[in-house]
């Protein structure tokens, strides 16, 4: 599982992820009186008050964080261009997505819990406290469906959704977006016309019209 078969798995779909977000309610615009709330540009208040409430809040429990943290870097591992998931930000951004998208809760609970489960028949422990190798081992039997047994569905079906939250977090960082090559609009470093061009029009800079 490289990178860059990681970024050809990025379609519509897993960057729809980003744009969906269910309405928001009356009692989902209340937020904590001590949490600020900044508006930041491009943003209307309500959304910045739903934002903030949602960045106060906590989904994932500490085990469940450092098992979100390992699977993303093993999809997205550091390589010579780039760092890996985990440092570009994808567990908080996984967590943000969790209340966001409160749909995808139970499917990423019970993923990490049947992920467990499974680890823990197979290697006596839970998968974040695997070794590196079995980390790896039990990632390959899910990682492809077409490869897969069917007793792990449910794994193929967690890990797809895993990746799919991983590549849309690590590409719409600043980390991915560099690694991408995205250049975007960028201002220019303005250096005047070129001489040649004033030369044509009888100009230039140290004399003015010739």
């Amino acid at each position: 599982m490289k990178r860059r078969d990681t970024l050809k798995s990025l379609t519509l779909s897993s960057l729809g992820l980003v744009g969906l977000s269910p309405q928001v309610t009356a009692a989902e615009n209340m937020v904590p009186a001590d949490v600020p709330v900044k508006v930041p540009g491009g943003r209307q208040k309500f959304e910045a008050v739903r934002d903030a409430k949602l960045m106060s809040e906590k989904f994932f429990t500490p085990h469940e964080l450092q098992t979100v943290t390992v699977l993303a870097d093993i999809i997205i591992p550091a390589d010579e261009r780039s760092g890996s998931a985990s440092q570009a930000g994808v567990p908080a951004f996984i967590e943000f997505m969790m209340k966001d998208m409160p749909r995808y809760q139970t499917p990423m609970r019970g993923g990490l819990r049947w992920l467990d489960n499974k680890c823990t028949r197979l290697f006596g422990k839970p998968f974040a406290q695997c070794t590196k190798a079995q980390q790896i081992q039990m990632a390959d039997q899910i990682a492809y469906p077409e490869q897969a047994k069917p007793e792990m569905a449910q794994g193929v079906s967690f890990f797809s959704m895993m990746r799919g939250f991983t590549a849309t977090g690590f590409y719409t960082s600043k980390m991915g977006i560099a690694d991408i090559g995205y250049m975007g609009n960028t201002p220019n470093n303005w250096e005047g016309v070129p001489e040649e061009v004033l030369k044509q029009h009888g100009l230039s800079y140290e004399g003015g019209n010739n």
